[in-house]
């Protein structure tokens, strides 16, 4: 799993022209990436923001990064995890019964390689379908959430609730308007969405 220290180098990210030299062509083209380069490649060409983070330190700041950037602090947030409510709480954000969340902070089921998506249920967005989220999306996930398809995550699902299982599972996948009108992306929401990744592996 150190393959995003060769990426990367060190903790602090490298720019995107050189990512791009190394995760340019096709999925195709790509395929002999590994899983986790697959994910990266396919969620970057989708429009998403990749943060990696060795530690739940580096997780923390790099949230009160994106927070900066966006101007976000002392704003609504919509989040059900409690597990995370202490990183909002840090930051003087607001999350009990929001009217005008800025952003949604969450967890997810896994993240989906082949297609570059994000697997969510009702145990992290309740029933909300994505057109109710709001527009700004900030995701914790692991490394150890990468799987290969769709139905790999589905199956994980069926794993992980054996009784409780979850409702309302569904993915985002597109994270940015498509420049040009594209087919693939009809009737889907573009979300602006931060993925912070956590090594564990």
């Amino acid at each position: 799993m150190n393959f995003f220290k060769k990426i990367f180098g060190s903790s602090e990210a490298a720019s995107d022209e050189e990512h791009e030299s190394e995760y340019a062509g096709t999925p195709a083209q790509n395929s002999h990436l590994s899983l986790d380069e697959q994910f990266i490649f396919n969620f970057k060409k989708n429009g998403g923001k990749f943060l990696y983070c060795e530690n739940t330190l580096e997780v923390a700041e790099q949230f009160e990064n994106i927070l900066e950037e966006n101007d976000w602090f002392e704003n609504e947030v919509l989040c059900y995890e409690p597990a995370l409510f202490g990183l909002l709480e840090e930051n003087k954000l607001f999350y009990i019964a929001p009217t005008k969340p800025r952003f949604l902070l969450a967890s997810c089921e896994n993240l989906i390689a082949d297609e570059g998506s994000i697997l969510f249920s009702s145990k992290q967005i309740r029933q909300n379908k994505p057109n109710e989220l709001p527009a700004n999306i900030v995701i914790i996930a692991t490394t150890s959430q990468i799987l290969p398809m769709k139905s790999d995550g589905l199956s994980a699902i069926k794993r992980k609730y054996e009784r409780d299982y979850p409702t309302n599972i569904t993915t985002i996948k597109y994270f940015e308007k498509a420049k040009e009108e594209d087919f693939t992306q009809y009737g889907s929401v573009a979300k602006n969405l931060y993925l912070l990744l956590l090594e564990d592996l």
